[in-house]
């Protein structure tokens, strides 16, 4: 899968696609194949021609009012599956209900594996998160500090993958045919990002997470001139999926004035070292560094 990151794409939106088909999980499920163990041998060459042409993706991704990141990667998940894959959906976004009305919860995807001949449950997110060492121990906090990682996987694998043996969610499932044993499956790729310091101790990651998770680094806005900023660039969702890339470099203050912004927005802020691409065509994304203001995690 190196010829993915290696290739210049044209749109960026196949761009983020090829990124998804190889991101590892942040999360370890031992016992289940990875989505890139299932591509075609033609993917890369499907996606070079998509790249030509990208207008089913496109679609696809329009089809979507919402701006939201989350909205978007289910989206381009959506397609991977259909498209790709060309594994039929059977259900998505599915809501199950108790019978007082109220919500139980919600199933992502019910998909059928052609290969296996087995349903499959997909519940997804793409995530970011900082480490931070509180009381001894590291913890990974999201952008804005109201999100971690041990709670957000306790309540995938917990609750949410185990929305298929409920008897409401049973009813649901047979009145679409979808009977016997379903394989449960956690998709959350996305980036861990460790601090410039002080370092986070060599055993600061947890069983659950996966060794081959892929990694940023992140310092306060205090700490900047310990860094060199000069070919940094900002990154705005969606292109926080999967390293960036672009044409011709963008006026440096463009990100000094992003960077200026921090301690008044009190927002975290993404950017991404770019550097020049082996083939020439244009720049690609080298290191990428979270910087937040002071003040965070705060009260999260």
């Amino acid at each position: 899968m190196t010829q993915f990151h290696d290739t210049f794409w044209q749109t960026p939106a196949v761009r983020h696609l090829a990124w998804l088909c190889q991101a590892p999980s942040l999360i370890c499920q031992p016992t289940i194949r990875p989505l890139s163990a299932w591509l075609p041998g033609d993917t890369f060459d499907r996606l070079q021609a998509l790249d030509r042409q990208p207008a089913p993706l496109l679609t696809a991704l329009n089809r979507s009012q919402s701006h939201r990141l989350g909205h978007y990667f289910e989206a381009l998940y959506a397609f991977l599956l259909e498209w790709l894959l060309e594994w039929p959906i059977i259900l998505r976004n599915a809501a199950i209900r108790a019978d007082d009305g109220h919500t139980l919860g919600e199933l992502d995807f019910i998909v059928h594996n052609p290969v296996t001949k087995e349903f499959e449950h997909h519940e997804i997110a793409v995530k970011f998160y900082l480490g931070l060492v509180q009381d001894g121990q590291t913890l990974w906090f999201g952008p804005n500090a109201r999100d971690r990682l041990d709670l957000k996987a306790g309540r995938m694998t917990s609750h949410q993958l185990t929305m298929t043996q409920r008897p409401e969610t049973r009813k649901i499932l047979t009145s679409h045919g979808v009977n016997g044993s379903i394989t449960p499956v956690l998709t959350m790729p996305g980036y861990l990002f460790r601090p410039l310091s002080p370092e986070l101790p060599e055993s600061s990651d947890s069983d659950y997470i996966n060794p081959h998770h892929e990694t940023g680094r992140w310092l306060y806005h205090s700490q900047l001139d310990q860094v060199n900023t000069e070919h940094w660039t900002q990154l705005r969702k969606p292109h926080w999926l999967g390293p960036y890339q672009q044409r011709q470099a963008e006026p440096a203050e463009h990100a000094q004035q992003a960077l200026k912004q921090i301690p008044v927005s009190e927002r975290p802020a993404l950017f991404a070292n770019m550097g020049r691409s082996q083939q020439g065509e244009g720049l690609v994304e080298v290191e990428r560094w979270f910087v937040v203001p002071d003040s965070w995690p705060g009260q999260g």
